[in-house]
């Protein structure tokens, strides 16, 4: 039976079920099924509209719908909370022209930036779970940061030997977990994939110098792999003092310098990027061994951003306009929709 646009609807899944859409410990069907029923019963979207925002299949729309229905697992009771987020997410991809944008509600009151990281960070990884099963072939492209980081540790329940999982950009001196590298063996370990780690710094000392890099055999490879990645995941740094940036000790004075001057508000995956959304016309941005997520066309790209403080930076991406996917959470999404 149709419901009409602006009827709450909600889904309470019973804990008993074990059927074919569920398996013990998949903590993501919940989330993915209300999202599906969602989008179909009160967004009016055809079952091919739901399977391309999704990006599942039509056949396993169809079956989280008419299985969780016929079974009578599905209930008119999902909280209001829920419909808030996900008439954010509709609020969100309307304003950004996106395929799908992804809410993660605050955890009760006020949330710290940590908090609203690790939220965006369990989106990203039941994404990852919803995209990388099945034994299919899949390359996924890997940025850099903390929300990246957390989401890798909570990936689960995915064995996928035709994983691979690829940095798009080069790394920090120092090991960290937040580094591309780290990121792309942790995930490889969590799903039996492998990992391609792109041989290079993050920073050069100079453009000179980057392009020396980036013709080496072993980076071409690496960057060979990244241009014909499926999914993309990246996230918004922001370029001033306390963010991972400047705390990591990569850059130089000057290049700090550089960044004021040139009115650099973020950056992602290596490439810095002024409030409208151009790329700064700064050295820097020639000294960064990485792929340029424009150059990216046939990836499905997913930009993770969490905290109302990153508001600024992220809508620098956000114009930039190769953003297909957004993943925030929810003091951040209403101020994007706020200062857009």
């Amino acid at each position: 039976m149709p419901i009409r646009i602006g009827q709450e609807v909600s889904l309470q899944m019973k804990r008993e079920y074990r059927g074919p859409l569920m398996q013990p410990g998949d903590h993501s069907f919940d989330h993915d099924a209300a999202q599906a029923a969602w989008l179909y019963y009160v967004g009016n979207l055809s079952q091919q509209e739901v399977s391309d925002r999704l990006g599942i299949s039509r056949f396993k729309v169809l079956r989280m719908l008419a299985d969780a229905r016929e079974r009578g697992f599905v209930k008119v009771s999902v909280e209001h909370r829920t419909s808030r987020t996900l008439e954010l997410s509709e609020s969100l991809q309307d304003a950004f022209g996106l395929t799908e944008a992804q809410v993660a509600p605050n955890r009760g009151g006020a949330s710290d930036e940590k908090n609203a990281r690790d939220s965006v960070g369990l989106l990203a990884a039941r994404y990852i779970s919803r995209v990388a099963g099945h034994n299919k072939k899949k390359i996924i492209g890997v940025g850099w940061g903390r929300t990246l980081s957390f989401a890798a540790n909570n990936v689960n329940g995915i064995h996928n030997p035709n994983l691979t999982f690829v940095s798009l950009m080069g790394s920090i001196t120092y090991a960290s977990e937040t580094a591309p590298g780290d990121v792309c063996v942790r995930l490889a370990s969590q799903t039996g994939g492998r990992a391609v780690l792109m041989p290079a710094p993050f920073i050069a000392d100079t453009p000179e110098d980057c392009q020396s890099i980036m013709s080496q055999r072993l980076v071409r490879e690496a960057a060979n792999i990244a241009h014909k990645a499926d999914h993309a995941f990246m996230s918004v740094g922001e370029c001033k003092p306390g963010s991972i940036l400047y705390e990591s000790g990569i850059f130089t004075d000057h290049q700090k310098a550089q960044l004021r001057c040139g009115d650099v508000v973020g950056d992602c995956c290596g490439v810095f990027y002024r409030a409208d959304g151009s790329i700064a016309d700064v050295e820097v941005n020639d000294c960064a061994p990485c792929l340029k997520p424009s150059t990216m066309k046939n990836a499905d790209t997913v930009l993770l951003a969490g905290g109302a403080g990153k508001a600024v930076a992220t809508l620098a991406v956000l114009r930039a306009k190769f953003v297909k996917r957004l993943f925030v959470d929810e003091e951040l999404a209403i101020k994007l929709l706020e200062i857009k």
